[in-house]
């Protein structure tokens, strides 16, 4: 029988495997984690339920709905959110909804949005920033947040992952939103949903159910030339093909025997990683929003979200919950311990008044190695020159890692459905 290995149980390879099924091929998926969901699994402590980073889903695929929302009870929320400016809450996004920050700043903020250079050559996201939005609000809210979000300046970033994830408003827009609150809502999605029980994870269930998941997998070396894989714990295994949805560097790190100009390739691939602190409260709900960014370089967390507001049987009747998140990367070490970040992230948000030492229930702290997709120049070359040789290997890349690419969840269900037809 032809044996199929799919490596990394997240979205993209329970999707694959689940396509592989419904051709009647069987396949047998390997995870190098204690559960099956990647960045998209559910963790629960102590009665409160929280998520891997915060997810919604907005895909308007008919098979992501069908598969997600068609077999999952879910809530509809409006994509309303927030940011944390300074000691000001400011609607979001920002660069429209003005009025909430001091007026010299309202000012400042006008002024270089009029008189923003539109004829510069972008040759950066540092440049494409200062275009759309003038110098003011480029140094202080936006290239804040790269710093906070990427790890990196603007300018080390270039711009083609940047369309339509960022909103650009007309000047009328820019003027309105400084002297009203009554802005409409432009995010890019109309509606979110989020399943009523389970977290984020329990989307993925319908996946899950009836595949051959093996957990506690992780891949230590990879030889295509005879097809075998062996893994941390011992065991080897042989395969007739592979679809990978483990991070592409480190498959890559996993071959022997392969071209120089590939590792270094491989090599340049960079990401972002992930601290995700999440905190249990005895009282109601204590969050402006469902989630909000926090623009403060001396606050720890880049974005802050709800779980309570996301479903509330995600918190213990009477309870509300938060979960904040801070990126590190080889760009920008982490220069404290996990505890320390945790610790010092509980008291910011204690002084931003959201709730009380007293408050808190339950604490916790874990790290996710693999957060996002860094968006340096040299990306596209190496991804390509990698993704190459892999197809060459005769292994078939999906998801947000496999294919080094900044894709959401309904985006990598389809990378890895679209991956199992091409392995067939």
């Amino acid at each position: 029988m032809e044996q199929i290995a799919v490596l990394g149980a997240g979205c993209a390879g329970l999707a694959a495997a689940y396509e592989l099924r419904q051709k009647n091929k069987d396949a047998v998926i390997y995870e190098k984690n204690s559960d099956y969901g990647g960045l998209c699994r559910s963790f629960t402590v102590d009665g409160f339920t929280f998520d891997t980073f915060a997810h919604v889903n907005f895909s308007k695929d008919p098979f992501v709905m069908s598969m997600l929302e068609g077999k999952t009870d879910y809530l509809v929320h409006r994509p309303e959110a927030t940011n944390y400016y300074h000691g000001s809450w400011v609607r979001n996004p920002a660069q429209n909804n003005l009025v909430d920050i001091p007026l010299e700043e309202r000012i400042s903020v006008i002024e270089g949005f009029v008189n923003r250079d539109t004829d510069k050559q972008v040759q950066n996201y540092g440049d494409w920033l200062r275009v759309q939005y003038g110098d003011y609000f480029m140094e202080h809210f936006p290239a804040a947040y790269t710093r906070k979000y990427w790890t990196v300046e603007p300018e080390e970033l270039e711009t083609k992952w940047v369309e339509g994830r960022m909103y650009t408003p007309s000047l009328s827009e820019v003027l309105r939103g400084a002297m009203t609150k009554d802005t409409p809502n432009v995010h890019y999605s109309k509606e979110i949903h989020y399943p009523r029980q389970g977290g984020y994870g329990a989307f993925l269930r319908p996946f899950a159910e009836g595949a051959d998941i093996r957990l506690n997998k992780k891949v230590v070396s990879l030889d295509p030339s005879v097809r075998r894989i062996r893994f941390a714990d011992g065991e080897e295994v042989s395969y007739d093909r592979l679809i990978s949805t483990m991070p592409m560097n480190e498959l890559i790190a996993s071959m022997e025997d392969i071209p120089q100009d590939i590792r270094d390739a491989a090599q340049q691939l960079d990401y972002t990683s992930g601290i995700i602190i999440s905190v249990g409260l005895n009282c109601e709900n204590v969050s402006p929003e469902l989630w909000f960014y926090i623009y403060d370089e001396d606050i720890h967390p880049a974005r802050v979200y709800a779980p309570n507001i996301k479903s509330p049987s995600n918190v213990p009747k009477g309870c509300c919950a938060l979960q904040a998140e801070i990126y590190f990367s080889l760009r920008k070490p982490l220069s404290k311990t996990m505890e320390e970040l945790k610790e010092e992230t509980i008291q910011q948000l204690i002084n931003m008044e959201l709730f009380t030492r007293e408050d808190i229930l339950v604490t916790d702290v874990r790290m996710e190695e693999y957060a996002n997709i860094m968006f340096t120049p040299q990306i596209y070359d190496a991804r390509k020159k990698v993704r190459t040789f892999l197809e060459d290997q005769e292994i078939v890349c999906a998801g947000r890692f496999g294919e080094w690419d900044y894709l959401w969840t309904g985006q990598s269900i389809i990378s890895g459905k679209n991956a199992a037809k091409r392995l067939l």
